[in-house]
């Protein structure tokens, strides 16, 4: 890169990022709507040598950019943990130590998206297991063995486990650590500070940050508002050009209690709302029934949709729907497998996010769960295990269950007719 490059970058208008101006994103001076995916994996495909694999990663974001897709959301931290189902390596490899090869993936990454003029959403924490997350947190500072929901099968134990993570003041303070050393890095490869590159969008907070569960939940809900709060404002204090989220899966993530997710999103630090939206986790489609379970889970999922875009209009801020998965047929795993109520479940998404935003409404755009690509698994029962292709489907769900392949030619068409529609506006 020559220094005339470099220097300019590093005193990139204010218009080159990602801005918020009432209930809309704005970019370079005009609304901004994007059609986005989940690609978690980004930062390991990026990194050099055995570790990563770049060629794929080249190929994932030409075919990505092809299909319209201008906005991923990527896991920009994990952590090393006995949890039988995380993720192997973790960036986080010992409190306060990082594995370089990583975040110089994440590097190689940022600068293969800004050649694409792609936007970047990077999460920063996990609730669940799958990354360690917080309930790694947790067992490095109280020194207990880590609660593991697969192995104990309680998941309310888990979730009240990995919501202390809010109340332990050296868990935070290693996390804030984390955060400072991320935002004010370098990038190795544009020589660009993190906290000064337009590519990056915004900053979350945590994938799926919740209270916890059920009515031990509520007696954490003052002290996960407070920790959204004061976290969203550390952030905004390093990289005030940037935007912040929570990564909340909206009421539901907040103990079915919407005041609750209205309260956690009023920060003035908290630059937009996010919901997510999975039909089958939260039992309202079966993919096994599916002919039965259709339009009874659709109509769910609209009125889920459509309760947080209200919300985001009453609060004046925009809106992200930043997960949403579907089964292949069948609950069949294999690239093979047919994907018609996927498609189905797709294109009724994006023509109501289409039909909103047209509107002047506060949704922006989406995010599916989420990018396969060229990955593939060899194993006969699907689990992932360390050295194997990063799909989409983290490691503690079957590889294949919610992925879209590259050979996917009926939802990557979706994908395109939905990304023109948005560009339109």
């Amino acid at each position: 890169m020559s220094q005339e490059t470099l220097v300019a970058t590093e005193t990139a208008a204010p218009s080159a990022f990602v801005q918020v101006k009432g209930k809309q994103f704005q970019l370079a001076g005009k609304p901004y709507y994007f059609v986005g995916t989940n690609f978690w994996y980004g930062a390991y495909l990026g990194a050099a040598g055995a570790k990563g694999d770049r060629a794929r990663l080249i190929q994932e974001l030409d075919q990505l950019k092809a299909a319209g897709v201008t906005n991923l959301r990527v896991l920009a931290a994990s952590e090393a943990s006995a949890l039988v189902m995380s993720l192997k390596p973790a960036i986080q490899t010992a409190p306060g130590q990082i594995d370089e090869d990583l975040w110089q993936g994440l590097d190689f990454l940022l600068a293969e998206m800004a050649k694409r003029e792609m936007k970047a959403v990077l999460f920063l924490n996990n609730f669940w297991q799958w990354s360690g997350g917080m309930s790694q947190y947790v067992a490095w500072q109280t020194g207990e063995p880590v609660l593991d929901p697969d192995l104990t099968k309680d998941w309310n134990a888990f979730m009240q486990n990995s919501a202390r993570f809010y109340r332990l003041a050296e868990s935070q303070a290693l996390y804030r650590s984390l955060i400072k050393q991320l935002i004010e890095r370098t990038n190795t490869v544009t020589g660009v500070a993190y906290k000064a590159d337009p590519t990056i969008m915004s900053w979350q907070l945590a994938n799926e940050p919740r209270p916890g569960s059920g009515e031990a939940g509520a007696e954490n809900a003052e002290v996960y508002v407070q920790w959204v709060h004061e976290t969203a404002q550390f952030i905004k204090q390093l990289a005030p050009q940037q935007l912040v989220s929570t990564g909340s899966e909206g009421s539901r993530g907040a103990l079915d209690d919407m005041n609750l997710f209205i309260e956690a999103h009023q920060s003035p630090f908290v630059d937009y709302l996010t919901f997510h939206l999975w039909p089958k986790n939260w039992q309202w489609f079966d993919i096994t029934q599916a002919e039965q379970t259709y339009e009874s889970g659709l109509a769910t999922a609209k009125t889920y949709i459509e309760q947080h875009i209200a919300v985001a209009d009453q609060m004046n801020k925009p809106l992200v729907m930043e997960e949403f998965g579907i089964e292949r047929d069948g609950a069949d795993y294999r690239p093979q497998a047919t994907t018609v109520w996927r498609d189905k479940f797709y294109s009724e998404f994006f023509q109501l996010i289409e039909k909103e935003a047209k509107a002047g409404r506060s949704i922006a755009g989406s995010n599916f769960w989420t990018w396969g690509g060229a990955g593939r698994t060899q194993r006969a029962d699907f689990i992932w295990q360390a050295g194997d292709d990063y799909l989409g489907d983290p490691p503690q769900e079957p590889q294949g269950l919610n992925s879209v392949f590259d050979q996917d030619q009926s939802t990557i068409g979706i994908l395109k007719a939905h990304a023109a529609a948005m560009n339109a506006l």
